[in-house]
């Protein structure tokens, strides 16, 4: 399929995408050849619909060749920087389909990486992009975005575990900004960050005392928010948001051996609102019983 044929012949890329689709291992790799130039040309389009078409065929590819045959000419780097780049292109869609591909192709490329202990661990792709996810994270203020920017950190951190470490001050930073925001009644977005806030408690924890009352603050913030929220939320989405934070002050506790309750003791004697009390009172409940990850 060259570029010719199918801006002549629209149908021509949704043809090749689907027949793509239908061939999976052992056989795509007896013709990837032919099959990663397309996928390529595609994603390398000017229009975002041709774009995302490229990159789900390029993942395809990526989950469907042995790795091996990825890493013969340098193929896995080429697939990585074509979709890597598309990371500078502020479109919700395009992100959505990007972070995956990407995190599929990670595994691939940190193949030959091995840490042999005493010196630092190397940086990766995954730092890599994660580093550049964070600097357009900070900044953001449109909705769609916001939204799947915070998809996509659980995953990373998730992938990094203990390495998390590395982005822990850009990591505290986005998350207290995105905890901050309202974002719209589905509250995708604070959810999707709430879940990253837990991952990294359970993979830093050595590194959280420190953070402790920036974090804490945060939290209780949130849930003060939510306790008096009056806006089209629906009562399940708040119940959630409120269970995930209050499950983050159990592990922010756990992580600082105890201080967490001793810091919300008053609060909850002088706590006027049932929502909010009701949380602090499961953290005083419970944080006790909660198992750490790591140890």
């Amino acid at each position: 399929m060259s570029k010719g044929s199918w801006k002549d012949n629209p149908a021509t890329k949704h043809v090749f995408s689907w027949s793509l689709q239908q061939v999976t291992r052992p056989w795509l790799a007896r013709h990837l050849e032919r099959t990663l130039p397309p996928a390529l040309l595609l994603s390398d389009d000017y229009q975002t619909e041709h774009k995302v078409l490229g990159v789900r065929c390029l993942r395809h590819i990526v989950l469907n060749v042995p790795a091996a045959d990825l890493l013969q000419y340098n193929r896995a780097e080429v697939i990585y920087h074509a979709v890597s780049h598309h990371l500078y292109t502020p479109d919700h869609l395009l992100i959505q389909a990007v972070v995956p591909c990407l995190l599929d192709l990670f595994p691939v490329l940190e193949r030959a990486l091995q840490w042999k202990g005493g010196a630092a661990r190397p940086s990766t792709h995954c730092d890599e992009v994660l580093r550049l996810l964070l600097t357009h994270m900070e900044p953001e203020h449109r909705l769609l975005l916001r939204r799947a920017y915070a998809g996509s950190l659980p995953a990373f951190v998730e992938r990094l575990g203990i390495l998390s470490v590395r982005h822990l001050k850009r990591l505290e930073r986005v998350i207290i900004g995105y905890l901050e925001v309202y974002d719209g009644p589905e509250e995708e977005a604070r959810l999707k960050i709430l879940e990253t806030l837990k991952l990294l408690l359970r993979h830093t924890w050595p590194r959280v005392s420190c953070r402790l009352v920036v974090l804490l603050k945060a939290l209780l913030k949130l849930i003060c928010d939510v306790a008096r929220d009056q806006s089209l939320t629906p009562e399940p989405v708040k119940s959630e948001l409120l269970r995930e934070a209050t499950d983050c002050l159990i592990l922010l506790d756990h992580c600082s051996q105890g201080q967490v309750k001793g810091l919300l003791a008053k609060a909850l004697q002088s706590c006027e609102d049932s929502t909010v009390a009701s949380c602090l009172r499961r953290v005083q409940q419970t944080a006790g019983d909660t198992p750490r990850d790591g140890t």
